[in-house]
């Protein structure tokens, strides 16, 4: 399985935020996102999640262009965003409902990745009673339903405690094992170290890097323009 982002470019009003962007893909494989706050990192993944429309450019998997086939793009594509997509009146197991069927969640909670994300513990507990890292687990847990081919990843270790951090990285690494993709924008270095290529966003562009477990030099790279 390939997954290609193709010449996306975006603007606001004026503003160019994405410029030919391009980026290869391969199974299996997790590819980091990194730049500056305010660099194009939440728009590209909202782009390539069908939220928003760019101005143009493709998103393929396989030679099918996501953004040309709705039904494709909400199959084969999982986004978590930085704000948790979750219903705050209902409950975990109500969220999960809405995306699987009764025993597909009952099976996912069992050995799954639901049970993983550890959701079990708090099943029942409605979202606005929900810390940040049960809110985070979750919203993995709705987006990754029907396993789809990729998974994006919105900065989803920040603000969150060390043990809710370590869930979510194993769970990243088992979608990998899976053979699923994962694009993950982060400012963690954790997950920077989970990686398998990164990526530089700045000045509307998107450029490769070798880490070589520096993470000085890295953000030393990251101002470059």
């Amino acid at each position: 399985m390939k997954a290609e982002i193709v010449d996306i470019t975006k603007k606001y009003r004026k503003t160019l935020c994405l410029d030919g962007v391009s980026l290869s893909m391969e199974s299996g494989k997790c590819y980091c996102l990194l730049g500056r706050n305010g660099t194009g990192k939440t728009t590209l993944l909202s782009v390539l999640s069908g939220v928003r429309e760019p101005d143009s450019g493709s998103f393929l998997l396989d030679g099918e262009d996501l953004l040309k086939n709705r039904k494709m793009l909400v199959d084969k594509v999982a986004y978590v965003p930085q704000s948790d997509p979750l219903i705050p009146e209902l409950s975990a197991m109500d969220n999960l409902r809405i995306r699987y069927s009764k025993e597909e969640i009952e099976q996912s909670l069992k050995d799954g990745f639901l049970k993983e994300l550890g959701i079990d513990e708090f099943i029942k507990t409605r979202v606005s009673r929900m810390s940040g890292g049960m809110k985070k687990r979750l919203s993995i847990g709705c987006a990754i339903s029907g396993n789809p081919a990729v998974l994006l990843l919105d900065e989803p270790g920040a603000a969150l405690d060390l043990i809710c951090k370590e869930t979510i990285r194993k769970t990243v690494s088992d979608f990998r094992k899976k053979g699923g993709i994962v694009l993950i924008a982060t400012h963690d270095e954790e997950e920077i170290r989970l990686s398998d290529e990164h990526y530089i966003l700045n000045g509307a562009k998107l450029r490769k890097t070798i880490f070589n477990g520096n993470i000085s030099e890295l953000i030393d790279e990251m101002q470059i323009p």
